[in-house]
């Protein structure tokens, strides 16, 4: 079973019908147990951080989800909230990735970063037969700085984190559900770890 995690948010439709092209059904949830019973957990992504952690520390689900042992995925909010802070409404997160979340800031480019982007240095098994700079769908106006734990990169104003791997939590900040082929393809990376 493939739980995604419920917390008043979130791109859930587009995430479920990303699901259901590759023949799998999910269950939206944020009931722990079923959380934990759940082969794959997928964190969708829309909304805003501090909103967002809100709702999973009322619930505890912040260490609940932290605690899993299976395949997870963030999805660009997912990404975010796993990250141990955002600059979005100064926010502590959940602290799986030892890095920050900060805010784009341009005189020349638009904020947020909207639309399609290439990704590159790509590694780990998210990625598995995808070519390097493979182009990705992005929303988003905060952005995870790149460290040790970056398995693909994507430049705007800056080079930032497109993916990050620790452990069994792996997180991208595009929109796989939206990335066409490609990103469907790395949705089915993750169902088969």
């Amino acid at each position: 079973m493939i739980a995604i995690v419920k917390y008043n948010a979130g791109n859930i439709q587009s995430v479920r019908f990303a699901l259901e092209r590759l023949g799998k059904e999910a269950i939206w949830t944020d009931d722990p147990e079923v959380l934990q019973s759940a082969s794959h957990v997928i964190f969708p992504g829309v909304g805003e951080a501090s909103t967002a952690m809100h709702y999973l520390r009322e619930r505890g689900l912040d260490t609940v989800i932290s605690e899993l042992k299976q395949p997870v995925l963030g999805i660009c909010l997912g990404l975010q909230l796993f990250c141990a802070y955002s600059a979005e409404n100064d926010t502590e997160c959940m602290g799986i990735f030892n890095t920050e979340v900060r805010l784009f800031k341009s005189d020349t480019l638009k904020v947020p970063h909207v639309g399609w982007n290439n990704i590159t240095g790509l590694k780990g098994p998210l990625f598995n037969g995808i070519d390097e700079n493979a182009w990705m769908y992005f929303v988003h106006s905060y952005y995870a700085v790149a460290n040790e734990l970056t398995q693909a990169t994507c430049e705007y104003t800056l080079p930032f984190a497109a993916s990050l791997q620790k452990d069994n939590f792996y997180a991208v900040q595009f929109h796989p559900e939206k990335s066409g082929q490609v990103g469907q393809q790395v949705i089915g990376n993750f169902l088969a770890l």
